[in-house]
Formats: structure tokens, sequence, C-alpha cells
């Protein structure tokens, strides 16, 4: 007896329709695409004791205004309660109170901010020092902003700026260095300090009181030929 072929069975439907070309081109698309790039992710700051008095230093090294808890907190990455237990610890570290030396500078809180100080004791030794380094002539802007705090004292150093539309905190550093003016009181509000000028000014200009200064309005424009530049509205 003579066996059948056997046809083997079919692998797809006879009426199945071909993969759309298009639909084929997308998949191959999505497959090869590159995955999302994610947003990398930024270290968190050291929040132990140590690492945040390390930074508190730093930034109280270079500010020029007294820093309140929460803005040295926002500079530092660390919380307010953290923040001020270092204030503490930096305070007693610079105060000998941890068995080290008693530093020349301190940590001094003042209108409701913080900020280095050289200690009382030392002021006539760092006087004597910065002005030997001192150069002997001012600078026209250093003139300038001594001639705001004289005429407008008590006068804070924003203001000064606002005047002349320059930064003046470098020039304001001079003036103190040279002990032609001095911080008069801090706002306990705004933390910020107003300037006035001292007793060495009237020294070197040889008077005897502010009272003394040239009156400045017969030194300004009267308007009467008119002014440059368009009209303010």
């Amino acid at each position: 007896m003579t066996a059948e072929p056997v046809t083997p069975p079919d692998t797809a439907p006879a009426d199945a329709a071909p993969a759309d070309d298009e639909t084929a081109d997308v998949s191959r698309s999505a497959a090869d695409a590159p995955a999302p790039a994610t947003a990398p992710i930024a270290a968190p700051r050291p929040s132990d004791a140590a690492s945040v008095a390390r930074r508190l230093e730093a930034i109280l090294l270079v500010v020029d205004e007294p820093q309140s808890l929460v803005s040295l907190a926002a500079a530092v990455g660390a919380p307010v309660p953290v923040v001020r237990h270092a204030v503490e610890a930096l305070v007693a570290d610079y105060d000998g109170e941890t068995g080290g030396p008693v530093r020349g500078f301190e940590l001094r809180e003042v209108g409701g901010g913080w900020r280095l100080y050289v200690r009382e004791e030392h002021d006539d030794v760092v006087s004597e020092f910065v002005n030997t380094q001192a150069p002997s002539r001012l600078s026209q802007a250093a003139l300038e902003t001594l001639a705001v705090v004289a005429y407008k004292q008590p006068v804070t150093r924003g203001q000064v700026a606002s005047i002349r539309a320059v930064n003046v905190d470098s020039v304001v550093r001079t003036l103190l260095a040279r002990g032609l003016i001095t911080e008069v009181f801090t706002d306990p509000d705004t933390g910020a300090i107003h300037y006035g000028t001292t007793d060495q000014l009237l020294m070197h200009l040889g008077i005897n009181s502010l009272d003394e200064l040239p009156h400045i309005s017969p030194l300004l424009d009267d308007g009467a030929d008119g002014f440059d530049g368009e009209v303010l509205k």
C-alpha cells in the first residue's frame, strides 16, 4: 500500500494581511530610540555640625553686613536649628571655651544678625597696621563716597550706592580702614549699618564740626539754563 504524502500545516492563515510598512517603521523607531535622559540629582550637602560650621565660617569671612540665622541657613543649605547650634559652637570656640586659645576675632550678634569682628583689645594694632598699608591719597570714588556720607549721615551703604549709582562696598571698606568713617548704629529691623564721619576726618579737613562744611546747594545747578536730557515724568 502506497503512503499518501503529508502536507505541512499552514503557519499563517491564508487570508492574513501583510504587516503595514508604516507601522513596522514606527515600531522599529520606538525600539531604536534612546531612553529619555534623567536630570542629575544634586548630591545633598553634609548636615553634620562640623560641615555646617565650616561652611558658615566661609560665608562669615566674606560678608559685610550682619546675617540672620535664616540667611545663613539658606546660604549653607542647612536647617535653622542646625545653623543656630553651629553658630553657638563657633562662638564658644573663638572665645576659648572649648579648650583652645581665644582668637583675635569674635563672632558677634549685632542687630539680629551675625558677623565676625576684631576683638576690642586688638583695635589699636589693627588700625595702626591698616593705616600704614593704606595709600596716602584717596581715589575719586572714595572722595565722592566720603562726601555723600558727610552730607547725608547717618547713611547706609545701600543709600550711598543708590546716590552714586555704583557698588560702594570696597570704597566703604577703604574709608573704614582709613578711619574717616565709622559704624554709627545698626538698624534693629533690617540689620543695615548706618555710617557717619569721624573726628579724624574733621582733623584732615581742618574744621571743628560738620557745621563748617560748605553748603552744597550753591554748587548745584539751579536749572536757569535748562537741563540736558529728557524730562522725567
